[in-house]
Parts: C-alpha cells; structure tokens; sequence
C-alpha cells in the first residue's frame, strides 16, 4: 500500500493529461478557450506593427523561465533530502508524523518526487524553447504584406504546444503537494491526488475564469462574423 500511495499522485498527473482531451470532446476547457484567443493575438499581431506583442511574449518566458529555475532547486531540494535520510526520519519522529515508514520506503518516495520535478522541469525548459520559436516567428511576420491564414494558424499553434507544455509543468507542482502529505499518512497523500484531480478540473471546466474567457470567445466571434458580413 505504501508503494501505490507514492505512485498515485503520479499517476494520477499522467491519467489527468490523457484524459482532459477526451472530456475536451464535450467541454472545451479554459485551455482550449485560450487556444483560440492565441489564434486571434497573432491574427491581430500581423497587422501592427508596435512593440506590445513583444513584450507580451517576453512576459510569458519570464514567467516560464522563472519556475524551471524553481524546478531545479526543487531537484537539488530533493537530492539534499537523499544525502539526509536519517536527519529527515528523524525530524519526522520530533514534529509528531508516526507514519512507520522504513528508510526504503522514504527513498522510493523521493525517487518518485524527484521524477515529478525532473519532468516539470524539462516541460518547462521546452515551453520556453517553444516561445522562443514563436517569438522569432512573430518577429519574422511582414507587415507590409498580407499574412495568409496558414501562416497565422502555424504560429498560433506553436504558441499553444508553448503554453501545453507550460500547464504541464505546473500540473507536476500540484500534484508535488500530495507527494509531501505522503508522510504524514499514505491514505491523505492518495486524498490529496484526487482533490487535486478534482480542482484542476473544476478550474478547466466549470471556474469563474472558464467562463469570463467563454463569454469573451463568444462575443469576439459574433464581432467576426458581423465584420465578415458587413
């Protein structure tokens, strides 16, 4: 049982990316809403010809770039942790946790976290690579002639591969609180995956901003199609 509470969480992050896009079929979710805006800041983008879309972009890496500097002193966090196990046994008898967990069992768990940050932190190093990519192609765009449609949907899609990674990354965070309520008990570590299963998919479905950004997409569409038809 120990074993199947320090792999739950991961599991449970591997299972929620696989899954959103099937409920995706019925529900956009704020991602997919996003995506489409996305679509829309390069389809503006080509026809200005003014310094916010870089910074814009340049806000983005700075945010991305920020957490896999967070990611690798996570990492080096761990590492400390495996160079101290008997101090961290130890610490966890003084602070009250009697969970009975063995010096194996608390190797494997940081392995596994470990993981969690290794990963998280090579989603975000690619989401930057990814920006970076759209940066350039956006600086590229020649504004003196007519951007055509195939284009702007190739930009916009990198920006969106940019920003799946990106959630991707942040998913690992989350599902890293579970992996610290692992010691405490292995049953609140298995509870705490799934509310965060729970929470993410509130946030990507039914939140408040899901449906700010629904509304927005609707009237940014009908405001299309009354442009087209006039």
């Amino acid at each position: 049982m120990t074993l199947v509470a320090t792999l739950f969480p991961l599991v449970c992050w591997f299972a929620y990316n696989y899954g959103v896009p099937l409920f995706e079929r019925r529900r956009p979710s704020l991602s997919v809403i996003m995506s489409m805006q996305r679509r829309r800041w390069v389809a503006n983008a080509v026809k200005r010809d003014t310094p916010m879309d870089a910074i814009l972009a340049g806000n983005l890496m700075g945010s991305v770039s920020f957490l896999a500097s967070t990611s690798v002193l996570l990492i080096l966090a761990v590492f400390t942790a495996f160079g101290n196990l008997t101090a961290l046994m130890g610490t966890l008898d003084i602070v009250g946790i009697h969970a009975g967990y063995t010096t194996q069992d608390a190797q494997i768990h940081l392995f596994v976290t470990l993981t969690i940050f290794v990963l998280s932190f090579f989603s975000f190093t690619l989401a930057l690579r990814q920006f970076n990519h759209f940066c350039i192609m956006l600086g590229a765009i020649e504004h003196s002639r007519h951007t055509k449609r195939e284009e702007i949907d190739a930009i916009a899609q990198l920006n969106t591969l940019a920003a799946k990674n990106f959630n991707n990354g942040i998913r690992a965070y989350y599902f890293a609180v579970p992996m610290v309520f692992w010691f405490a008990t292995e049953w609140l570590a298995i509870v705490a995956s799934l509310v965060t299963v729970g929470f993410m998919i509130h946030r990507e479905f039914f939140s408040s901003a899901h449906r700010v950004a629904a509304s927005v997409a609707v009237l940014a569409t009908r405001r299309e199609q009354e442009h087209e038809e006039g």
